[in-house]
């Protein structure tokens, strides 16, 4: 006997934005439950998008006190954390209620790599803002200039040599790579292979590319990210390991919430919102020290890591399997 269709619901949002068509477009489906984890990664792969996302419900008493389980895959893996689908999923859910559910404007998904959860702000007739702390950071290490132009292709004199590039982690493991100009950053084309090799080797999983000349005034930097043969129009997870380096540097003060725009050169533009604290009293502070390339201690005790933005709902529709 043939197996009976499943009927997958599913809906689509752009990240990152308050308008259509922009931003970073995440599939969000409703009940990942009875998909094995093959189906997942394949439905990934057919929705083509920077990630899926599974949401996995469970009993209301198990997800009041645990987050709403959430899986997210890109086209090729798994992730144990991403931004842009934890905020566009959490978008998704406060959209069917459970925003309101105890009375908090907060969403709590349980990831792969813990809680974490998504506060709304009053719109006052704005399009919602959402903002979901991330885990606190982890200073990996600081690279030397020399190192990182051989591995990416790029010239010592293309980056910023007034900061450190640095590899941080908030769930997922970023390095920090500041850039001297726009001009440099928008011609930007990089040894994806090279620039993997290394990282394998160096505890980073991407390049995070950054330049404090931008587009936007408002903004305080412009970002880029090539990844996967192609690129990223919006990516959360890297802008958090951002806010802590730009806290971490005197780039933005401790709090200050500010702008990293994205995804303008692929026509996807993105405005992502930061803001991380600083604790300089606690000496047992969650964020670890780690080792600069001359050996340094990075003992930076930057905490409580916040990013937010706007989503929008872009299409609804059934995946037939």
């Amino acid at each position: 006997m043939s197996q009976p269709t499943r009927h997958l619901a599913m809906t689509q949002w752009d990240v990152f934005s308050a308008r259509p068509l922009e931003g970073n477009s995440l599939a969000v489906f409703s009940d990942g439950r009875g998909l094995t984890d093959a189906e997942m990664q394949s439905i990934a792969k057919e929705m083509n998008l920077s990630e899926t996302t599974f949401i996995l419900p469970r009993d209301p008493a198990i997800e009041r006190e645990q987050g709403i389980r959430v899986r997210i895959f890109t086209v090729q893996e798994e992730l144990p954390f991403a931004g842009h689908p934890t905020l566009g999923t959490a978008f998704a859910l406060r959209s069917r209620g459970e925003e309101t559910k105890n009375g908090k404007k907060e969403v709590v998904l349980e990831l792969n790599v813990g809680k974490v959860p998504v506060s709304f702000e009053d719109s006052n007739g704005q399009p919602a803002f959402g903002e979901m702390t991330q885990i606190n950071p982890t200073f990996v290490m600081q690279h030397g200039r020399e190192a990182v132009a051989r591995a990416t292709g790029l010239r010592p004199e293309d980056f910023d040599d007034s900061l450190p590039i640095e590899t941080i982690s908030t769930g997922i493991a970023h390095t920090v790579t500041p850039l001297k100009s726009l001009a440099v950053i928008q011609n930007l084309k990089i040894d994806l292979n090279r620039a993997a090799e290394y990282l394998s080797k160096t505890a980073g999983r991407f390049f995070y590319f950054v330049t404090r000349e931008t587009v936007d005034r408002e903004a305080r930097l412009h970002a880029r990210m090539l990844f996967y043969n192609g690129e990223d129009p919006a990516t959360g997870s890297a802008a958090g390991c951002t806010a802590a380096w730009m806290v971490a540097h005197g780039v933005a003060k401790p709090d200050e919430r500010v702008l990293i725009e994205q995804g303008i050169e692929m026509k996807r533009p993105s405005r992502i919102f930061v803001r991380a604290s600083f604790d300089s009293k606690s000496a047992d502070s969650k964020s670890s020290a780690g080792k600069s390339a001359d050996g340094k201690s990075t003992d930076n005790r930057v905490v409580n890591v916040r990013v937010g933005g706007n989503s929008v709902e872009i299409m609804r529709g059934e995946v037939y399997l």
